[in-house]
């Protein structure tokens, strides 16, 4: 396998340790923004239970597919074709969907379409998780994070770091409410929405 990109062999561990417990029992996996596949190789190694299905926009496909043929990670599957803009994956069809560092790099657009998109393709009582850096009652978390909300919004004012209250709104209006939130190396954050078997509104 490939040496792992420094910040994600640093944050591996603690995410893995968090999904070993919000995805017991869980099988099917479906990764929105798979990027590199890095994430998606190293969970599913240590959890051989999970089936594990990458997606991404299209010009992210050949980086995956290179990390899954050097892993050799059998219960990972190749990437769907995903833009939350214009793709649905089917419905009901996934027990969980995790999602790591997509939604600050998101226009606002795109956030509002994966949540829409995880309420879509989870089954009832799935589970979304979501891991990165989010603001709480307007606050960043540390000064580093407020800068790099201001780098992101300089390069596109539609990028930022999101108040996760809002999530929690965007989540309520696709059927999922939040249960779990852990703290996270380099002042990122792992949230956890449930899908509910009634709708929420």
């Amino acid at each position: 396998m490939p040496g792992l990109v420094s910040h994600t062999a640093r944050n591996v561990k603690p995410i893995l340790e968090a999904l070993r417990l919000e995805l017991q029992g869980r099988v099917a996996i479906l990764e929105i923004g798979s990027g590199t596949g890095q994430h998606a190789t190293c969970i599913a190694a240590e959890i051989a239970s999970l089936e594990w299905q990458t997606s991404d926009r299209r010009c992210n496909h050949e980086a995956i597919e290179t990390w899954l043929n050097s892993a050799s990670t059998p219960n990972v599957k190749p990437p769907l074709v995903l833009d939350v803009l214009e793709d649905s994956p089917p419905a009901d069809q996934y027990d969980a969907v995790f999602s790591a560092n997509t939604a600050h790099i998101m226009g606002e657009a795109a956030v509002e379409k994966m949540f829409e998109v995880a309420g879509q393709a989870l089954r009832k009582t799935g589970r979304f998780c979501l891991y990165g850096p989010f603001r709480q009652n307007g606050q960043f978390n540390s000064p580093s994070n407020a800068e790099f909300h201001q780098s992101l919004q300089q390069r596109d004012p539609a990028m930022g770091i999101r108040e996760l209250a809002l999530l929690d709104e965007l989540g309520l209006a696709n059927g999922l409410q939040r249960h779990g939130l852990y703290a996270m190396p380099a002042n990122n954050l792992m949230v956890i929405w449930d899908k509910q078997p009634e709708p929420l509104r």
